[in-house]
């Protein structure tokens, strides 16, 4: 299963910082941004969460929702939001169900080893659960405010 532009945000049951069990589709009613990153604590991964919580007001004022997903625990996520002050929610993925279904697991290469790990991508569902927008192959620099801006037009 693989979401394209027009699909609806999956239907799954996430464990989330905050809320144990969030269901996705119970976020209708709010544009949401789901942006998968690597790993916690590292460089780009921190910058790109921090760049999200500084512009977290200009995404509220616009109805949007954000959570950052990776393979991290509930506990080590909780760490990194305690660290950083994200004012959003972060989901726990161990099990890649929505990292496949959102089909951000690619292979990798690092110090000439191949192994498959999240590709840094984000995705927009408009208020009605619908996928509008999506960017893979992130690059940290002006991504936040490319998001907001996309989100602003809805």
């Amino acid at each position: 299963m693989t979401i394209e532009i027009g699909n609806l945000i999956p239907d799954l049951i996430v464990a989330t910082t905050q809320n144990e069990a969030l269901k996705l589709r119970d976020l209708k009613g709010k544009n949401v941004v789901l942006y998968f990153y690597p790993k916690d604590n590292t460089p780009g991964c921190t910058t790109e969460g921090q760049n999200f919580r500084d512009a977290y007001k200009a995404f509220q004022d616009a109805n949007t929702e954000i959570l950052g997903v990776s393979r991290e625990s509930i506990r080590t996520h909780q760490n990194f939001i305690n660290k950083q002050e994200f004012p959003f929610d972060l989901i726990s993925d161990p099990d890649e169900i929505l990292c496949k279904a959102m089909d951000v697991m690619k292979e990798k290469n690092m110090y000439g080893k191949t192994y498959i790990g999240i590709e840094r991508s984000t995705f927009i569902f408009d208020k009605s659960g619908k996928l509008v927008h999506e960017v893979r192959k992130v690059k940290v620099k002006g991504h936040v405010e490319a998001i907001l801006s996309a989100v602003q037009e809805l």
